[in-house]
């Protein structure tokens, strides 16, 4: 039975409107993004089967714009970009402090200032945390982007960075993709480098972390 066969009173988005999103299936919200059908089945079926190609709604919500628009038909680039957006608008209104300025105490701040710019993702990036001599945030940045499993962290980059927006103190966290916490022998590398450098040019290093989509660990320098 397609959508416009449903009862109004049936269809998703007259029940959304009515009883609230809570009241929807995955597939049915997920059929609202999409907007429409594809030949032989309608929204909510297409939005069905985009998660099942997927293996599952967290799984598909870790797909970039690209992959969801290749192999499935009816889900073009507007439709892909449409769901592609809304999980990423998901991580970013990730509860956050909002009784004043953020300030960073200790590395599980880090962590957890950096974690809705982490989580989610299939490639490693890297996250600088750029604060004053209190720990205020002045600013958060993505640094550098990559696939997995790879070593983005240039030090000069990062110190230039921080000195560039008038930065004292700065902390430093990037992905595993593979979901495994365990910092590895590069991130300590890099770690002690950053440690160094940031001693050179007088800045206060705080910290560099490890954030998976489920935790988060130190990577320890020496």
């Amino acid at each position: 039975m397609r959508i416009a066969d449903l009862p109004v009173a049936d269809r998703p988005r007259e029940r959304l409107l009515s009883r609230g999103a809570e009241a929807l299936s995955d597939r049915e919200l997920l059929a609202l993004l999409l907007g429409s059908g594809a030949e032989g089945c309608d929204a909510v079926e297409l939005a069905g089967q985009l998660i099942a190609r997927h293996g599952g709604l967290y799984e598909l919500s870790r797909a970039d714009a690209h992959e969801l628009a290749v192999g499935l038909p009816g889900i073009g680039p507007a439709k892909a970009a449409r769901v592609a957006a809304a999980f990423q608008l998901a991580r970013r209104a990730a509860p956050v402090d909002r009784g004043g300025r953020q300030r960073i105490r200790g590395s599980a701040d880090l962590a957890a200032l950096a974690a809705p710019l982490l989580t989610g993702l299939r490639h490693e990036r890297v996250v600088v945390i750029i604060c004053d001599s209190a720990g205020v945030v002045l600013r958060t940045a993505i640094l550098t982007e990559g696939v997995a499993d790879r070593s983005l962290l240039p030090v000069r980059d990062v110190l230039a960075l921080v000195l560039a927006a008038g930065g004292t103190a700065f902390g430093v966290a990037h992905n595993h993709p593979t979901g495994r916490v365990e910092p590895s022998e590069p991130d300590r590398l890099a770690t002690a480098r950053l440690a160094a450098g940031a001693e050179a040019v007088s800045l206060k290093f705080l910290d560099h972390v490890v954030v998976t989509d489920h935790e988060w660990r130190r990577v320890a320098h020496g």
